[in-house]
């Protein structure tokens, strides 16, 4: 359960979000969608507990998000991968980090890891046989597999992304949206994916958060129960919601600019 309570977040004397209230059910897969610069990633860094609001609270589980929690994994548009280590190492950072700090960062290092291994995560993901490659000897696939299997590696029950796909050719793209659904029902993952594609968010997310120019104070949620369903890309009902969402998109921008 994730729970906004009048959050107001700005930057300088740039307001993005003002008394923003927003609730997320266990379980659920959203979509952020929303014109360029209105606070998408914003609102998973405050999520994330990267970003503090400068009103309001935040609640995960009926705690606040006062600092990075555990449990919530961040995945990057950019993979945020360590270029001198190797996929399996890149894979351990979280583990290793662990069991140094601890799972929080301030107490003791726990002495096992509850999940599947990480030779688990490699094999599930299809990147076993690139397991002791650089990053810079993968293709943009195989990054983005090694950025999800890093993160799932610590047990995570939230699933925060920022534009995990937009950089991947279509084929590539496709397959990732697949896996990261079969990861979330084997998981029993929330979802929150931050996207500029009106097709991306009609695809992942069974409630799509629209968001408009900033400062965001409402919001308009979009209701898409056929997320994630057999084949619902190829389905009149996805065909319909991009065509809906297109135009709620045109006027929330339309709206901007006025």
């Amino acid at each position: 359960m994730i729970k906004l309570e009048q959050v107001s977040f700005q930057y300088l004397f740039s307001p993005v979000f003002e008394n923003f209230n927003w609730a997320v059910q266990p379980g659920e897969s959203w979509t952020v969608l929303g014109p360029s610069g209105c606070g998408k990633s914003t609102l998973l860094y405050l999520l994330a507990g990267l970003r503090k609001p400068t009103a309001g609270k935040i609640w995960i589980n009926n705690e606040p998000v006062l600092r990075p929690r555990p449990q919530t994994g961040l995945i990057l548009q950019d993979y945020g991968l360590l270029p001198w280590w190797t996929v399996r190492q890149n894979i351990e950072l979280g583990l290793r980090i662990r069991r140094f700090y601890g799972a929080d960062g301030i107490h003791a290092p726990l002495k096992e890891t509850r999940g599947p291994s990480v030779g688990y995560w490699l094999s599930r993901l299809g990147i076993d046989s690139v397991a002791d490659h650089f990053p810079a000897q993968l293709s943009g696939g195989q990054r983005q597999r090694t950025a999800i299997a890093r993160t799932l590696a610590l047990n995570p029950d939230l699933l925060l992304m920022d534009e995990p796909f937009s950089s991947l050719d279509a084929p590539t793209r496709e397959s990732l949206q697949d896996l990261t659904w079969e990861l979330i029902f084997e998981q029993g993952l929330n979802l929150i994916l931050v996207t500029h594609s009106l097709e991306e968010a009609a695809l992942m997310g069974r409630k799509i958060l629209l968001l408009s120019g900033p400062p965001n104070r409402e919001i308009q949620v979009v209701d898409n129960p056929g997320a994630g369903t057999p084949g619902f890309r190829e389905s009149p009902a996805y065909h319909l919601l991009n065509r809906d969402l297109r135009r709620s998109f045109n006027a929330i921008s339309i709206g901007d600019r006025e």
